[in-house]
């Protein structure tokens, strides 16, 4: 079995003439949850595009499960949670599984056990339109979850939703990292890091550190993960 999940080498990605992700090099471990954090516009949801295959990139490689990212074989064994959630309006929440349930080939019973994984049971019924916002981004997860893709990418999947649920979420996160899939989570939370077993941290395009929390600590001299990317910038700043 390949030891990682997603290999990323050389990636530059050019979006209205400038380079929004540059050389960006790293592996995620199958089996991991890696937290990708920075500023919002640094390029994560970009980097994350790329791995999902969807983003045409100017140059270096994405592979994923041992494929080239966006490759057909990899349809029905990565799932995809964006920042806008994608679900129709007029379909209730089970409607809306059920479909994409559907299209990907997943068991009958998955919409309903997802549905309750991500905290739905109650809105089960409901449209679209009728949930909150953070009721739409757990729709979206839950439609990522459909099929148990061996890699889930998610992007900013806790915006939006208070500290219990958020705390919810992360333990559904780390219960399916022991059932071997593996997830690349993205957020600008720091208080989040935390709860990653390795973190990439980027800032405008490029990355600056891919470490464990507890080495990122050690290595800038801080208890704290947003002091200790506070360090990592300003000696970049200095090196620079």
């Amino acid at each position: 079995m390949m030891s990682y999940a997603v290999e990323v080498d050389g990636l530059r990605v050019v979006r209205g003439g400038r380079e929004v992700v540059r050389e960006l090099a790293f592996q995620v471990p199958r089996g991991s949850v890696v937290g990708l954090l920075g500023p919002s516009g640094c390029g994560k949801t970009t980097l994350m595009r790329a791995v999902v295959g969807v983003q045409i990139v100017a140059g270096g490689s994405v592979t994923v499960l041992g494929h080239p990212a966006g490759s057909r074989a990899l349809r029905r064994r990565v799932g995809y949670a964006t920042q806008n959630p994608a679900l129709y309006a007029d379909l209730s929440v089970r409607e809306n599984l059920r479909y994409f349930a559907a299209v990907l080939g997943a068991p009958r019973t998955d919409p309903d056990r997802v549905i309750e994984e991500v905290g739905l049971g109650d809105a089960r019924d409901q449209a679209a339109t009728a949930l909150s916002g953070g009721q739409l981004h757990r729709a979206s997860l839950a439609i990522a979850l459909l099929g148990a893709p061996e890699l889930l990418v998610l992007d900013e999947p806790t915006v939006g939703l208070d500290p219990v649920l958020r705390a919810e979420l992360w333990e559904l996160f780390h219960e399916l990292a022991a059932r071997e899939a593996t997830l690349l989570i993205s957020s600008h939370v720091m208080d989040e890091a935390a709860r990653c077993e390795r973190l990439l941290f980027m800032r405008e395009g490029r990355l600056l550190a891919d470490d464990t929390p507890d080495a990122l600590r050690a290595r800038t001299g801080t208890q704290d993960l947003e002091d200790a990317f506070l360090r990592v910038i300003q000696g970049q700043e200095t090196a620079a």
